[in-house]
């Protein structure tokens, strides 16, 4: 699976699970961490770990797995690290508290719209 496709699919089944303000974070010139970061808020910790563990599903569906993962006991802060791909699923109050889009503001900020679903077409 390339980068593009886990990316890809990383986005959708975000926004299948109704992850809110979903962003992606182009950081291949910035370091060696990973290619991107994408981040999603869960309006409850149930709802991030929901978000978290669906990400993981879906990618060891097409036989991807995580090289680590972090924040599954508190659920305010899960991070699934796919090596290019580093997924942050957030609460809300600990995602407005650490301002990660601010924090990699010199990224580039992915245009990931023909990936999501239309809200007027549900």
């Amino acid at each position: 699976m390339t980068t593009q496709e886990k990316l890809e699919k990383i986005v959708q089944t975000l926004d299948k699970k109704k992850a809110k303000d979903i962003r992606v974070i182009g950081i291949t010139n910035l370091t060696i961490i990973a290619d991107y970061f994408v981040i999603a808020t869960g309006t409850s910790t149930t709802q991030v770990k929901a978000l978290a563990g669906e990400v993981e599903y879906e990618l060891s569906q097409c036989g991807v797995e995580p090289k680590s993962t972090e924040g599954y006991r508190s659920a305010n802060w899960i991070v699934l690290d796919y090596a290019d791909i580093v997924v942050h699923v957030f609460y809300e109050d600990t995602r407005a508290e650490y301002q990660l889009e601010r924090l990699w503001a010199d990224g580039e900020q992915v245009d990931i719209s023909h990936l999501l679903i239309e809200e007027d077409a549900l």
